[in-house]
């Protein structure tokens, strides 16, 4: 089904990304990657909601001196091999202040092997040569050396930061920037800091998409779900101190949507709220806390219009004033508990044949049964 490529708003025209990248001269990753830098303004959607651009940023950058050759230069990416080559030094040697943090990667690939392979803005590049050329000649200084020696790769901490600090600047709403901000914490991590369960599913609802929609293989989707994890203590603790002030911001805007647009009273007061409910939602508690015994095979259990109790369709055998579990009329009159007309339900839906008060024959409940006894009668007495 073709897509709408451009649309109208009370901004102006707006065009779909695809439609952008194509006006724009730019591949898919460019256009993506200058939307993550901040080269290009768009307008991220939030759940179902598809990326724009404004007509009015796509005629800006195309008014730019030396478009498209300018455009592309600033999104150009190389790994380490090409990045050697551009600065004049060895593949081992460009490694090395890559690791140490002197460099930081703006995106990644999987090769054949699916290892991660790094990619750097070129124009980076040349700012690295002219800022420290030590990096790059002579003997390597020895805060680099030391850092190699401890083991240190800071290429996927600083990935993950300017990845972050980019999908931060696609959106304002601050319950968007915490759920951007919840993808750097584990499940553990993340429930400690946000102990709501209905925050956390909001998060992957208001979560920014994508510029495009996610592709690729399974194993790269993997791999880049890992890579956002912090995986070192003080980012983890960063990480959490930071949500924890965006979701006072998110709360103070407004609450996460719960089921039925109600909220669920406060453990604190809960008891206190369910000597006020109505009888139908108590029971309806019970029934939570205490499900029923499993009805028997042959018994269909529907649940009632009401929800406050199931209805046995089959042998149920109950009378409207309700019985005693020994199968017995209360004396009293009162109804029993709804515990005990469960299991007397249970019991009466089984279809199991009565007993006759003698210890004789089972007595025959309807036409089929006292069909089966009469020709076993008569088979016996053969």
């Amino acid at each position: 089904m073709p897509m709408t490529e451009t649309v109208r708003d009370d901004g102006g025209r707006v065009v779909t990304v695809g439609r952008a990248a194509a006006e724009l001269e730019l591949g898919r990753g460019e256009f993506a990657l200058a939307a993550h830098l901040g080269i290009a303004r768009v307008d991220v959607g939030q759940g179902a909601g598809r990326a724009r651009v404004c007509q009015e940023e796509i005629d800006r950058l195309r008014s730019e001196d030396g478009f498209p050759e300018t455009l592309r230069e600033r999104v150009r990416t190389v790994g380490t091999a090409e990045g050697a080559r551009l600065l004049g030094i060895t593949p081992v040697r460009f490694a090395r202040p890559a690791r140490a943090g002197c460099l930081t990667p703006v995106a990644f690939s999987l090769n054949r092997y699916r290892a991660v392979v790094w990619l750097y803005l070129a124009q980076e590049l040349g700012g690295l040569a002219a800022r420290s050329p030590e990096l790059l000649v002579g003997t390597t200084p020895p805060w680099v050396r030391g850092r190699l020696d401890a083991g240190m790769d800071c290429r996927a901490r600083n990935w993950r930061s300017r990845r972050v600090e980019g999908l931060l600047t696609l959106t304002e709403d601050p319950w968007a920037r915490a759920a951007v901000l919840a993808e750097t914490l584990d499940q553990v991590q993340l429930a400690e800091v946000v102990d709501d369960p209905y925050e956390r599913a909001y998060f992957g609802r208001i979560r920014p998409e994508p510029v495009f929609a996610q592709r690729g293989s399974t194993a790269g989707r993997e791999v880049m779900a890992k890579l956002m994890l912090a995986d070192e203590p003080d980012e983890i603790l960063w990480r959490r101190v930071t949500l924890g002030m965006e979701l006072d911001r998110a709360r103070e805007l407004r609450p996460a949507p719960r089921p039925g647009g109600e909220r669920w009273p406060d453990s604190a007061n809960g008891s206190a709220a369910a000597a006020n409910e109505p009888e139908s939602l108590t029971e309806r508690a019970v029934l939570v806390r205490h499900p029923p015994p499993t009805a028997p095979s042959g018994s269909a259990v529907v649940a009632s219009t009401g929800g406050a109790e199931p209805v046995m369709r089959e042998g149920s055998g109950q009378g409207a004033g309700g019985g005693r579990d020994d199968g017995g009329q209360g004396a009293g009159g009162g109804a029993p508990g709804l515990l005990a007309r469960l299991r007397l339900r249970g019991r009466r839906g089984s279809r199991r044949p009565r007993q006759a008060a003698g210890g004789g024959k089972p007595l025959a409940t309807d036409a089929r049964t006292r069909h089966s006894l009469r020709h076993a009668d008569q088979g016996s007495n053969r």
